[in-house]
């Protein structure tokens, strides 16, 4: 079983970037597509992106293309996401997700990380 652990979400204005970054503890982190989601005060959960176990596939939600991009480093177990020209409507808790065997990059997560904040200001 795999942890995730999320960090580097706060308080930025609208405009600004963030990298969030998300830390497994399976040794064996090649195993696991990894994405990142996130929830807004009062939605549900929606997906973000996706990265494919190797790393040289991706896929992001069709609104968040041209801003948000993920990335991996299996060496280190480590996956990020990386948001370009926040919008206030980007807060919400972000939270990285692990997954074996995603049939559509978007279901399928057997794990999940606490989640860090992301709080973007007008």
């Amino acid at each position: 079983q795999v942890q995730l652990v999320e960090s580097g979400g706060g308080l930025v204005q609208a405009g600004d970037s963030l990298r969030l970054s998300c830390a497994a503890s399976e040794g064996t982190f090649s195993r696991y597509v990894m994405g990142w989601f996130r929830q807004a005060p009062g939605k549900e959960r929606e997906f973000v992106v996706a990265i494919s176990k190797s790393g040289d596939a991706t896929y992001t939600a069709d609104s968040l293309k041209g801003r948000f991009t993920i990335s991996r480093d299996n060496t280190k177990n480590m996956v990020w996401l990386q948001m370009h020209n926040l919008k206030p409507d980007d807060t919400g808790l972000y939270y990285c997700a692990a997954s074996e065997r995603t049939p559509d990059w978007v279901t399928g997560y057997d794990y999940w990380g606490q989640g860090t904040q992301v709080t973007v200001s007008s």
